[in-house]
């Protein structure tokens, strides 16, 4: 996979996550409502910093893709998502660890995210699969990913442990290459419409899948 991915949209650009955006997030992480169905508590400082420093040795290694979410209007980083599992030899991987400023939950910001993602992925990695993960009880997120047309395959029990030892089980779903067209019309669609003020606030908003 490519080092230095950058994909510009029409609201935002995905760039490539390195140590100085690193300062610039930690701001925006503080807020402890991002992280209610994460592993981690990336509002504490040292953790979320150490999470970022570890995402950039995994992009060595070939393992993951961190980008940062750059808001074009405001001019400034909003987020971050990334790839994970990255299998190269099998053409598949995981969009995940996506999140944004709660500032801007409710947008078309999210559904664009996934759109410019979805579309390297089929379009130029020529992906065979791409895979979606959620916490179990996250239903928000999970009725999101069900409505772009995710499809589920189960839930992964145990598949990991929070920083407070506690088990936490994921709803798995995943989008296959023969499915990809109607998916990106469906995102299209839904983008669409949520920019246009169609959605209500807060429906469909992917911003807790990992």
């Amino acid at each position: 996979m490519e080092k230095k991915w950058t994909i510009s949209g029409e609201l935002i650009e995905l760039r490539p996550l390195e140590v100085s955006h690193i300062e610039e997030l930690t701001v925006l992480a503080s807020d402890p409502r991002i992280w209610e169905y994460y592993t981690i508590d990336g509002s504490n400082e040292a953790r979320f910093n150490a999470a970022m420093l570890e995402a950039l040795e995994e992009r060595e290694n070939g393992r993951q893709y961190p980008f940062v979410i750059f808001h074009k209007a405001e001019n400034r980083i909003i987020g971050s998502t990334r790839f994970l599992d990255i299998q190269e030899q099998h053409r598949k991987l995981e969009i995940g660890w996506t999140w944004l400023h709660p500032k801007h939950w409710g947008t078309p910001i999210n559904l664009e995210c996934k759109l410019l993602l979805l579309t390297l992925c089929f379009e130029t990695l020529k992906c065979t699969r791409v895979q979606l993960k959620t916490d179990e009880l996250n239903t928000r997120s999970r009725k999101a990913i069900e409505k772009i047309g995710g499809q589920f395959e189960g839930i992964i029990r145990h598949d990991m442990i929070r920083d407070n030892g506690t088990y936490r089980n994921s709803a798995s779903y995943a989008i296959l290459e023969g499915e990809w067209e109607n998916v990106k019309e469906k995102i299209t669609e839904l983008y669409q419409r949520k920019k246009q003020g169609e959605i209500v606030n807060g429906e469909h908003d992917l911003t807790q899948e990992d």
